[in-house]
């Protein structure tokens, strides 16, 4: 399984977003968001604000995991 890091940025490229853009929804400074990058596990509220933002379901990719397995 993929780190949630690695995921989040996956999904901004998809989304064709900068981590500025992604920074500024955050409220947080674009170093943050390199370190959210690295991140191999991540806080469920903040992956519900970023599920929100970048209009994903974090949470299925992790549950469709577990069906898998």
């Amino acid at each position: 399984m993929k780190p949630i890091g690695e995921l989040i940025r996956e999904r901004l490229k998809a989304e064709e977003r900068s981590v500025t853009w992604f920074a500024r929804k955050l409220s947080c400074s674009r170093a943050n968001v390199y370190k959210i990058f690295r991140k191999e596990y991540i806080d469920t509220e903040l992956l519900t604000r970023i599920s929100r933002i970048l209009d994903y379901d974090f949470f299925q990719y992790f549950s469709d995991r577990l069906k898998e397995e």
